[in-house]
């Protein structure tokens, strides 16, 4: 059976990789913080008018390749914070890919539950105060 491409453990990693660069540089000359561009909206706060986890990420985003991290923390600690790990995930599953291995993370159903417990503790939190 012939080998296609888009089977390749790379294939899914750089596809997103690629993916987010071309995000990035639309968002880079896309201020999110002013109306009349087209970034979508959080569905979660549409439908419930409630911040979920994520909601400031693009903004964060945005302010960190701008060099504003004192707004970047403002807009979303928790992500913030978070995204170290997620890019070095993201760069071991691309990594791993390219060496022709398919790599998944793998959590233990106590971290899944660790992680959980802190996105809705920060979802709470933030309506809370917001």
């Amino acid at each position: 059976m012939p080998r296609f491409p888009l089977r390749h453990p790379a294939a899914a990693p750089l596809a997103v990789l690629a993916a987010g660069a071309a995000g990035a540089a639309y968002l880079y000359g896309t201020d999110p913080h002013q109306p009349g561009h087209l970034l979508p909206g959080c569905p979660f706060r549409l439908v419930t008018g409630l911040l979920c986890p994520a909601c400031g990420g693009t903004r964060m985003v945005y302010d960190l390749m701008h060099g504003h991290l004192t707004q970047a923390w403002l807009d979303n600690r928790a992500l913030l914070l978070a995204s170290p790990w997620a890019l070095a995930l993201l760069g071991r599953w691309a990594l791993e890919g390219l060496r022709g291995r398919r790599w998944q993370p793998r959590l233990s159903p106590r971290a899944q539950a660790v992680v959980l417990g802190l996105a809705v503790t920060w979802c709470v939190v933030r309506n809370v105060h917001h």
